[in-house]
């Protein structure tokens, strides 16, 4: 076919900035690699599947843009020795995802031009006018692939304590001085850590991996307020260190760490490495503990392979929503929501970009996860060569392939687009990834006028306060999906022999949900008495979800800084009632509280009192406090804990927070995102009166506070009305639950660490363990369900 010079000259190169989808396409998991090879739209540069693969997503392109010309491209992996996997693959240095040689050096393309004019493609003639758009293709992915493939590497940044260390008067330290851990009675001569301040010398905590420790180094810390050390023998002559800041908790980099070091007498241009840094120690444990896909005796676990047993690859830290995905998805409701778009809504969407629509990119994903055809074992010509047949000597002491898996990269991009933490490569926090999902879902099904997937997880939580005094009470609801699980944190008790500090008691899930539940007693301004009381607080479940979410709050304060600490939770697998902790709402025989009517309305938003008590407590800055109460739509003290422990490190967390003038009135500019999401006019007004005009804040505003009535002017009412809020879900007994997956984190750090999912199978019960691209069965050794649920971090059940 010959094309005409009107579309030739028409075409352009893409520009240095554009994204070309080469090596995916933008509907589906296909990709280059298959024997279909992808289409790339030579108008748009979108990547699609071709007209002969089973979805046929060149076509629908074709027809909804009206591009017609592609270019085919298909990547064939280059024969290489069949040699052992170990004998090339040099060991781990860094906490990084190794970037690929050339794909020139690896693979072969083959391309050719095709037209859609009808049904099938039609080759189309060469044109040397094609040529150089063709190359720029070719070329210009691999960038692509380059800055999709970000480095898993750490993001180590200095600190104020760093930045503005004020040290000792200078002093020469002895070469035999920086031998020992200066500690009385202590002989350790490894994992030594210089204290910048003053010169002190003292052994590091116990690392993994890497040797003892006595935790000196730390002890003179806390005894003498000096925060930041540096690790001897990990300092080399280019100034590169692992420096640790105690008051941060965190490792840190030191800009001025040959100045600080040659204030002891210690020239950075002399210094070797002799120990392993942190970084490497790290993976080294992740390699051994974290990744270890082995049973009790030793055997690696069974691979497994078919429809809903997809891996999801690493993306760089993306493990948080590989196992996030994992659990939503293994609900029938949310599978059947998104395959159902699959094959409707991506027909008829109004997005001529797929990849800037989330309907499409969660539908894509549910195909891939779901389909079976992307979980198969990896059978290539490739992997046979590589690996050795499986009669093959070659391969028989290798551990498994496990299959490929596919890149969630295009999903990854969106959801986290314009957010100041999901769009990061930095490690986030599952539970409140999955809230942040949520709310993204819902406000995708507003607007594309889509079956709302989240109303299963919705559900409605009855505060009661009661005035000592007058007796009066008042009910509250609140509109909850993820709820935070309060677990004791009681240390071991040994019976006189040592027991190790973190160590603790066992906490029964039953006892955790009466915490929940159990009377508080909270300052509050009768209105009544008009004074402040010492009121009772309980909270119960006022409805029941189909799927309810809890993460498990397990973290204590070491000297106010945030730690993970490892208690077991008694998680029954089978059915358990939550009847008993249901409230019973305003009874004839009690008195409500009136209203409590402000004379004046106050320019800045009310704070949940208890919440800012208890935060302040722990010893967080009252600014922190109310930011985090403010993002949080005002919850309880645990939900807006969790959120300040993963925005500690934002750079406007301790910046002033703007409220606008109490007499200020919403624009229709402020109006419009609210009301295009399906909200009414008035109820946006009120949530920009409560949040202070913050748009972000006031969306999540009216998603944690559906029950609250706007007034005619969309201000407060002040009334406390318990109002049954949408979407929620069963009122009626039995609620009866059984767990359906949990997502477990494994790490030191509230901070860092990997995270992986376990799933309860729908037809054979069987539990089945998702860890990035690696799916294995789990119903025994060390990575069962039975071992790992007790220490999970998010727990999902399933009302049957």
């Amino acid at each position: 076919m010959e094309l005409p010079d009107t579309l030739l000259n028409s075409l352009r190169e893409p520009r240095p900035s554009q994204t070309v989808y080469r090596e995916e396409c933008t509907l589906c998991f296909d990709n280059h690699d298959g024997p279909e090879g992808i289409d790339v739209c030579l108008h748009c540069f979108n990547g699609a599947c071709p007209a002969t693969s089973t979805n046929r997503h060149g076509i629908l392109h074709a027809r909804k843009t009206g591009h017609n010309l592609h270019v085919n491209i298909k990547r064939i992996k280059k024969p290489i020795p069949a040699i052992r996997r170990d004998s090339f693959e040099p060991p781990l240095k860094k906490l990084a995802i190794r970037e690929d040689v050339a794909e020139h050096d690896k693979y072969d393309f083959v391309s050719s031009v095709r037209s859609y004019n009808g049904e099938e493609p039609v080759q189309v003639r060469a044109d040397q006018r094609l040529e150089p758009i063709v190359a720029a293709v070719l070329s210009s992915m691999s960038s692509a692939r380059r800055s999709e493939v970000k480095s898993w590497e750490e993001e180590i940044i200095p600190c104020a304590h760093t930045n503005h260390l004020v040290q000792s008067p200078a002093k020469k330290l002895q070469s035999s001085g920086l031998a020992t851990c200066e500690a009385a009675g202590c002989d350790l001569t490894s994992n030594l850590w210089l204290c910048l301040t003053c010169g002190s010398l003292g052994c590091g905590r116990s690392q993994f991996g890497g040797g003892g420790g006595n935790g000196h180094g730390l002890a003179h810390t806390k005894d003498h307020k000096h925060p930041v050390a540096v690790k001897l023998g990990t300092i080399e002559a280019d100034g590169s260190a692992d420096v640790y800041c105690y008051a941060c908790d965190d490792a840190r980099v030191d800009s001025q760490l040959a100045d600080h070091l040659a204030n002891f007498g210690i020239a950075v241009q002399a210094q070797t490495k002799t120990e392993k840094s942190m970084t490497e120690l790290q993976v080294e444990h992740n390699m051994t503990y974290n990744f270890a896909m082995t049973g009790a005796d030793g055997a690696e676990l069974e691979p497994l392979y078919g429809p809903g047993l997809t891996g999801m690859r690493n993306l760089g830290n993306s493990c948080y929503l590989a196992s996030s995905m994992q659990t939503l998805l293994s609900l029938p409701s949310i599978q059947t929501r998104y395959l159902t778009s699959f094959h409707t809504h991506v027909t008829h969407c109004a997005h001529l970009d797929p990849t800037e629509c989330l309907e499409c990119q969660l539908a894509k994903l549910a195909d891939g996860l779901l389909s079976g055809r992307y979980a198969v074992p990896p059978q290539d010509d490739h992997t046979d060569t590589l690996l050795g047949s499986r009669d093959s000597p070659v391969s028989s002491d290798l551990p498994p392939a496990f299959q490929v898996g596919i890149s969630p990269s295009m999903f990854k991009a969106l959801v986290g687009k314009g957010h100041s933490e999901f769009s990061t490569m930095r490690q986030q926090d599952a539970g409140e990834f999955i809230a942040y999902l949520l709310e993204s879902m819902r406000r995708s099904s507003r607007s594309t006028g889509s079956d709302d997937p989240t109303s299963a997880f919705g559900f409605a939580m009855e505060e009661r306060l009661q005035c000592p005094e007058c007796k009066g009470v008042r009910y509250t609801t609140t509109k909850e999906e993820v709820l935070s699980l309060p677990v004791p944190i009681v240390p071991h008790k040994s019976n006189g022999d040592h027991c190790p500090e973190d160590v603790y008691e066992p906490a029964e899930f039953t006892k955790c949900l009466q915490e929940l539940v159990s009377p508080t007693d909270v300052e509050y301004t009768c209105p009544t008495c008009d004074r402040k009381v010492l009121a009772t607080k309980e909270t119960h479940f006022s409805s029941f979800p189909d799927v309810l979410l809890l993460t498990a709050a397990r973290f204590h304060f070491d000297h106010w800084v945030p730690r993970k600490v490892s208690v077991p939770i008694s998680v029954p697998f089978e059915p358990i009632l939550f009847d008993s902790f249901q409230g019973s709402g305003l009874q004839s025989h009690e008195t409500e509280l009136p209203d409590q009517l402000e004379d004046t309305v106050s320019s800045e938003p009310m704070y949940n009192p208890e919440a800012m008590g208890q935060l302040a407590v722990m010893g967080f800055p009252e600014n922190r406090c109310k930011r985090a109460l403010l993002a949080t739509g005002n919850a309880d003290a645990n939900v807006a804990m969790e959120w300040l422990f993963s925005h500690m490190d934002d750079p406007d967390v301790d910046l002033p927070i703007e409220h606008a003038p109490p007499s200020a009135a919403p624009t229709n500019e402020e109006l419009a995102p609210l009301v295009e999401m399906g909200f009414t006019a008035s109820q946006a007004a009120r949530a920009l009166h409560e949040t202070g005009h913050d748009a972000t804040r006031a969306i999540d505003w009216l998603f944690s506070h559906p029950e609250e009535p706007p007034t005619d002017d969309g201000t407060s009412s002040g009334a406390a009305q318990s109002l049954q809020p949408p979407n929620i879900r069963s009122t009626t007994l039995p609620a009866k639950y059984q767990l359906k997956a949990f997502i477990s984190h494994k790490g030191p750090s509230v901070h860092s660490g990997h995270y992986v999912a376990h799933v309860r199978g729908s037809s054979d019960a069987r539990w089945v363990l998702f860890d990035d691209e690696k799916v294995v069965r789990a119903d025994k050794g060390s990575q069962s369900a039975e071992l790992l649920a007790p220490l999970a971090y998010v727990y999902m059940f399933e009302r049957v």
